[in-house]
């Protein structure tokens, strides 16, 4: 599959061109015959005889990126200056900062927001902890936790090579729910440290969510500090995938006309994101599942089941099917990828039941060309952004924050998570539901809105929000 250009890979070049004549449109030319697409044009200084232009352009990758640099330098009289990634600038010096909510404009301020009466607040929160909750950043902040073993789709890139996930994570939980999140990224993936290091950094955060550890570690994680800590801890990767794949089910049936409890589903990945979507529809009322790993599908007969494995042989499968992936979905509603590129194909969709639905989550190259699934399915999504149906975690997370930490929720539950996902499907409307739109965009206002709410309320946490007017003494 030949990628389409993309701002992920774009690129300014500063150059100069002789002034008058075509050199500006044979530019354009130059980088569209190469196969990329010029975004803007900016003239940032005139003379008589020269011009110098910023050209903004997105490239397929990195070295289609050096091709179209070298195209608009063959074109005559071009003199090439300055090439800039758009992407690493944004990223120059971080994402995020740190900014004090009050202004120090005198001593009195210093007085009262330092010492000397701060004393006074530490000594209230010292006689009651739960006021740490409303007298500093604890009530409304999120550590986003990692140790770089499993970042994106790069593998095992250690805690700095991290930081850029983790730092436009905390960005986006700012941005959509309105979440002060601090990246906090491990040198060490021990088991027994992560949990160490977590549970002692706890007090000062409302909330833990955990991002990019690797399976099946992931689970040990999240399970044992869900045991020890008095705040919710969320791992992205499992649970906000889930919510929103099963948020996109949910409209992806609505459009097919079928039953979740009737439908049987296909599910190619048995790791962290695999396993939590699972058992997530597993709680919303699906009731045959298949699920494939790399070694085939998971039965109670196949040799050297044990562990999570041995869970999953015992909730699914209720035919104990032996087979291939691709003979698996004979007849099957439902194909859903988190696993790698192309292990299936339009022959095996072919084979699924009529107006079947396919997501194939793999990044960035899916199970199967969406191209190739639209010819059989009806609905299909992928997890990139240049296909109709993005399955994003993004939809899910910032709202679910929200609503936990409004409701002061020491725990997630499965009802909270089957609430966010019926309130995220909600957002897309009777009328603008069809097989191309089953997932609304994540800037649309409503969506962190209606998901914070319907896990604030699931929490056991109040259907609107008093207005915080709350002065200790």
């Amino acid at each position: 599959m030949s990628a389409a250009p993309s701002v992920s890979y774009s690129i300014t070049v500063r150059l100069e061109v002789p002034a008058g004549g075509a050199a500006v449109s044979h530019l354009t030319a130059a980088v569209e015959q190469a196969g990329g697409a010029v975004t803007a044009l900016d003239v940032t200084a005139s003379g008589h005889d020269r011009l110098r232009i910023d050209v903004t352009c997105a490239a397929r990758d990195t070295d289609h990126a050096d091709e179209l640099v070298e195209a608009m330098r063959a074109v005559p009289g071009v003199t090439i200056g300055r090439v800039s990634d758009r992407t690493f600038l944004m990223h120059l010096g971080g994402k995020i900062e740190m900014n004090a909510k009050l202004p120090i404009r005198n001593r009195d301020d210093l007085s009262m927001i330092y010492t000397p009466g701060v004393a006074r607040v530490c000594l209230a929160i010292a006689k009651n902890k739960d006021d740490a909750r409303r007298l500093t950043i604890k009530r409304n902040t999120v550590a986003v936790v990692s140790d770089g073993s499993a970042v994106l789709g790069l593998g095992n890139i250690g805690p700095e090579a991290a930081m850029p996930v983790m730092e436009g994570k905390a960005a986006l939980f700012k941005r959509f729910g309105g979440i002060d999140a601090w990246p906090l990224c491990l040198d060490t993936q021990d088991t027994d440290e992560i949990v160490a290091v977590v549970k002692a950094i706890a007090p000062g955060f409302a909330g833990i969510n955990l991002e990019d550890i690797s399976a099946p570690r992931c689970f040990e994680i999240e399970a044992r500090l869900r045991e020890q800590l008095d705040i919710p801890v969320f791992h992205d990767d499992q649970h906000g995938t889930a919510i929103v794949v099963l948020a996109a089910l949910y409209n992806a049936l609505r459009v097919v006309e079928k039953d979740i409890t009737k439908i049987r589903v296909v599910l190619s990945g048995a790791g962290a994101a695999g396993t939590a979507i699972l058992k997530l529809l597993l709680a919303a009322g699906v009731g045959h599942v298949v699920v494939a790993d790399i070694d085939g599908i998971v039965s109670r007969t196949r040799p050297g089941i044990s562990g999570q494995l041995k869970w999953l042989a015992e909730n699914t499968n209720p035919d104990n099917l032996e087979c291939s992936l691709k003979e698996a979905l004979a007849g099957a509603d439902v194909f859903i990828g988190v696993s790698a590129p192309r292990v299936i194909d339009a022959a095996a969709v072919a084979t699924m039941a009529d107006r079947a639905i396919v997501f194939a989550l793999a990044n960035p190259e899916p199970e199967i060309d969406p191209a190739e699934a639209t010819q059989y399915a009806e609905v299909v999504a992928t997890g990139r952004s240049d296909f109709p149906n993005q399955i994003n975690n993004v939809l899910a997370f910032p709202g679910v924050f929200r609503g936990l930490l409004d409701a002061r929720s020491t725990d997630i539950t499965s009802s909270m998570l089957i609430a966010a996902a019926q309130a995220l499907a909600s957002v897309v409307g009777d009328d603008e539901l069809n097989a191309t739109y089953i997932t609304p965009s994540v800037f649309h206002a409503d969506v962190h809105r209606r998901v914070a709410q319907a896990v604030r309320v699931a929490a056991g946490g109040p259907a609107e929000l008093p207005t915080d007017t709350e002065v200790v003494v």
